[in-house]
């Protein structure tokens, strides 16, 4: 069964009366993100389906659109705290075995924060997603060493300068082509968040060296005054750049 997100986004309605009591005794930029939360239908809409955040619907959005998920895949959840995406993930893969007439598939979610327990995932908190010790770990989890997917809303701590956050967050992105050399299958998926910026160009064209097809992609979910995009490189071509890929900017 599919979320029914869009109905839900639909019907949600907002009361002024309130929003007021919510912002009363609140600074003033208090004030602006309790505003901007409270009027946010995916916030709202999180709520009702039980998303442990609203960027779930980012990926119901993208999968609803290109067919990412499919039952039986084996997925790879990079930055998953606290588990948005990985909620997603296990209902459209049938990881936690919901549907017994689909294949079943396999959710591994990272973080280096802790991410709280979830019915068809398995979490490794904690962990550093580029560290070898973790590609190992997860090549120890995975069916056969291999994931059909590797989804990645990670993210750096904004540090408030939007250059240096945006070279952070792309290297963290490069940093997915080494894992990807390690577990994903021959025509396998990468979809990734960066911020857009100077270094978008580069990033798109290292993906593309190693992916037949790479697309930008921003889901309405995504607020419209954020830089937030997100690259979707599909058909995974790893062994002609096997052990030399560059991830230096």
């Amino acid at each position: 069964m599919w979320y029914p997100w869009r109905q839900c986004v639909k019907n949600i309605h907002f009361s002024s009366r309130c929003l007021a009591k919510k912002l009363k005794g609140k600074t003033v930029a208090e004030q602006r993100w309790l505003a901007r939360q409270v009027k946010d239908p995916y916030v709202k809409a999180s709520r009702e389906l039980n998303f442990r955040c609203r960027s779930g619907f980012k990926l119901i959005e993208i999968d609803d659109k290109f067919r990412l998920l499919h039952a039986g895949d084996n997925v790879v959840d990079c930055g998953a705290a606290p588990g948005a995406w990985s909620q997603v993930a296990v209902q459209r893969v049938n990881s936690a075995g919901t549907d017994p007439d689909l294949l079943r598939g396999t959710v591994i979610g990272i973080d280096l924060q802790h991410i709280a327990s979830l019915d068809g995932a398995n979490f490794l908190s904690c962990h550093d997603v580029t560290a070898p010790s973790t590609h190992k770990k997860l090549q120890n989890l995975l069916p056969n060493g291999q994931a059909d997917v590797i989804l990645s809303d990670m993210a750096p701590n904004a540090s408030g300068f939007r250059e240096m956050d945006h070279e952070k967050l792309i290297t963290m992105c490069l940093s997915l082509l080494e894992l990807s050399e390690a577990i994903l299958k021959p025509g396998g998926s990468l979809l990734c968040k960066y911020w857009d910026g100077i270094y978008a160009q580069r990033l798109q064209e290292k993906l593309s060296s190693v992916f037949g097809s790479v697309r930008p992609l921003k889901p309405n979910a995504s607020r419209k005054d954020s830089s937030e995009r997100y690259f979707l490189a599909v058909s995974a071509d790893l062994q002609k750049n096997a052990g030399s890929i560059n991830v230096v900017l």
